[in-house]
């Protein structure tokens, strides 16, 4: 890259790493609440007004009761007899990260797709600021094209690049 380079990592530098354990007792029992499926009184976890910032296909939610009628509710619909699974965490002052799985049951219409009752893996990864011991900023990607794939549905239509991961050539396209 010529010239200037773009300021990086603004929002994590002056993290208040005294903050650590406190950010790590928010996240732990959050997920512990999530794996209650807990809806209704998950402002223990989450500030009022927090920000719930999604990949394509799972939208922004402003605020608490977004979050909740406008992604929990759906999800659980959609997805019942849910786990998450974490299966690694970072933690660092006021933020935490982690990547992992939930492993559900497709019992509600997903993508068009009626339920199909078969479980499924969800994967995921998710990025959290906590101030004053509450979830206030929440950067999520919800890998949903691997979750169709599961339920038969290739989001690509056989343009995806695991082609590559085989050696195969991909068609070319129009």
């Amino acid at each position: 890259m010529k010239g200037a380079r773009p300021e990086q990592a603004v929002l994590s530098r002056d993290t208040d790493l005294s903050k650590t354990d406190e950010t790590r007792a928010v996240i732990e029992a959050m997920v512990d609440g999530l794996n209650d499926h807990r809806i209704d009184d998950i402002d223990d976890f989450f500030a009022e007004g927090f920000r719930w910032m999604g990949n394509y296909g799972c939208g922004t939610k402003q605020g608490l009761k977004a979050f909740q009628d406008n992604w929990q509710r759906p999800f659980q619909a959609a997805f019942s007899d849910k786990v998450c699974i974490d299966e690694a965490r970072l933690y660092m002052g006021e933020w935490a990260a982690a990547f992992g799985r939930q492993e559900a049951t497709h019992s509600g219409e997903f993508l068009g797709i009626a339920a199909t009752g078969k479980r499924v893996q969800i994967r995921y990864m998710d990025f959290w600021k906590v101030v004053d011991g509450k979830i206030v900023d929440n950067w999520v990607n919800v890998d949903f094209a691997h979750v169709a794939a599961q339920l038969g549905v290739d989001l690509f239509g056989g343009q995806g690049w695991e082609a590559f991961d085989r050696g195969e050539k991909q068609a070319p396209r129009p």
